[in-house]
């Protein structure tokens, strides 16, 4: 059955096209918790999901000039991403034909050709073989073999590098083309990272994609959220696991008991846009409205354009999920990226991958949302990229406070997942994206509807 459903409307100012509400009925079932822990599903769907999909490896800003790399792990595998003298980008498993060293260990950087740490083979940048150590002590049968670098798919989409390790997957913009105008209004192409944070989680890759594609754990893991977000929000749904979340911001929850008092979450947001708290007139609740009028004034006034966002798309995040494992929130100014990287052999482990990107503007007050929480001393310029900050599984991740309680509770969750009381998830519709995400994972499993 298909039918506009809806929990909330979240009355979007401006019209836009892509406004239009996408609901699929993925059934009612309860899936095993299996999927969770169990080793052999987690075999099975890395060669199932994993090896056939498109997986994110990097924004194409870190690939900006000839030579330029950039190495993405995930599970079992690792990946160079590169820039070619061709100018166009090419990725590599990052392994030496040889005797199967890592060729790469920097997480980025730029060079003219790969050198094996090993025994010295160099390769070029579209991964030819250009230089076998002492090649006269190989029988040339040995060196008839194929010594070239081992390439896999890669093509890039609104401003981020796509690999898949599937020679026969379709192309990534037909994949992604229920979703791709949107993602391509906001110029991820010309923005930039800023902070890049990585750390491992003692729970499940899913268990990270369930936690961030829904917004009803917000009033009993994030309270502090509520006087600033309302957790009324509109899902939409796309073919292939694809899935839009809008998240509305600087109006308090309905949960939250004060809807009249600027407290300091909405003062934060009205600074943010250009307001001063001290001469707003109006209440907690008008704030989402005059943040809108007052981004588009700075954007009348700066020459940016604003006149390609609705109104909601100016104040709050939208988030998009990729399936299999990752989420972009998308705002005018900056994007964040996460990543949920499944462990090599344990599937009671992740690694979470978040980046932040931004696109610099020289117009006052035009900044990277507030919300993110970025230090005071982060170039934002985009001349450097930072460091990747990576914390081990166990240690204090560092990432603020609503994202550190969340790496303190899903180990948590974990815990339960395993327990012989626990039957399998039971999903409300505001956890509609969950239960769209678990819908594609079993299409690409090849399992049949729960009984």
């Amino acid at each position: 059955m298909n039918y506009d459903f809806r929990l909330w409307d979240i009355h979007v100012g401006a019209p836009h096209p892509f406004y239009r509400h996408s609901y699929v009925d993925n059934g009612t079932a309860r899936p095993t918790p299996a999927r969770y822990h169990d080793p052999a599903f987690a075999a099975e769907e890395w060669e199932k999901v994993f090896a056939r999909s498109w997986l994110v490896a990097c924004p194409v800003s870190d690939i900006r000039e000839p030579g330029d790399f950039a190495r993405f792990d995930i599970g079992r595998e690792s990946f160079i991403v590169v820039r070619g003298d061709d100018g166009e980008v090419h990725a590599h498993y990052n392994v030496c034909p040889h005797r199967g060293s890592r060729l790469v260990l920097d997480d980025f950087g730029s060079q003219s050709a790969f050198t094996c740490p090993f025994h010295s083979w160099r390769f070029d940048l579209d991964g030819k073989n250009v230089a076998v150590t002492d090649p006269e002590t190989f029988r040339p049968e040995v060196l008839c073999h194929d010594i070239n670098m081992t390439s896999v798919r890669c093509e890039v989409a609104a401003g981020l590098v796509f690999i898949s390790m599937d020679p026969d997957i379709v192309p990534v913009k037909e994949w992604l083309a229920p979703i791709l105008p949107q993602l391509e209004l906001y110029d991820i192409d010309k923005m930039h990272v800023i902070q890049h944070r990585r750390s491992d989680w003692g729970a499940n890759w899913k268990g990270g994609v369930d936690a961030f594609a829904e917004i009803y754990h917000l009033h009993a893991v994030h309270p502090q959220t509520q006087c600033l977000m309302d957790d009324r929000t509109q899902i939409d749904l796309y073919p292939g696991g694809l899935s839009r979340q809008f998240v509305p911001f600087a109006q308090p929850s309905p949960r939250f008991a004060d809807q009249e008092s600027v407290n300091p979450g909405i003062a934060l947001m009205l600074r943010d846009a250009g307001i001063d708290p001290a001469t707003y007139g109006g209440t907690a609740k008008e704030t989402r409205a005059a943040v809108q009028a007052a981004k588009r004034k700075r954007a009348a006034d700066h020459g940016l354009d604003y006149d390609k966002f609705s109104d909601s798309q100016l104040s709050d995040s939208t988030v998009y999920s990729l399936f299999p494992n990752a989420q972009i929130g998308c705002h005018p100014e900056a994007v964040f990226l996460h990543r949920f990287l499944p462990h090599a052999s344990d599937p009671n482990q992740f690694t979470y991958d978040t980046m932040i990107l931004y696109r610099h503007v020289d117009a006052p007050g035009y900044t990277p949302p507030a919300w993110m929480g970025l230090s005071e001393d982060i170039d934002t310029s985009g001349e450097t990229r930072p460091d990747v900050v990576h914390t081990g599984l166990g240690e204090p991740p560092g990432l603020g406070e609503v994202l550190d309680q969340d790496s303190d509770l899903l180990p948590i969750v974990q815990a339960g997942a395993r327990s012989r009381g626990f039957r399998g998830p039971l999903w409300s519709e505001q956890e509609g994206r969950l239960r769209h995400f678990h819908a594609e994972l079993d299409r690409r499993m090849g399992l049949g509807e729960p009984a």
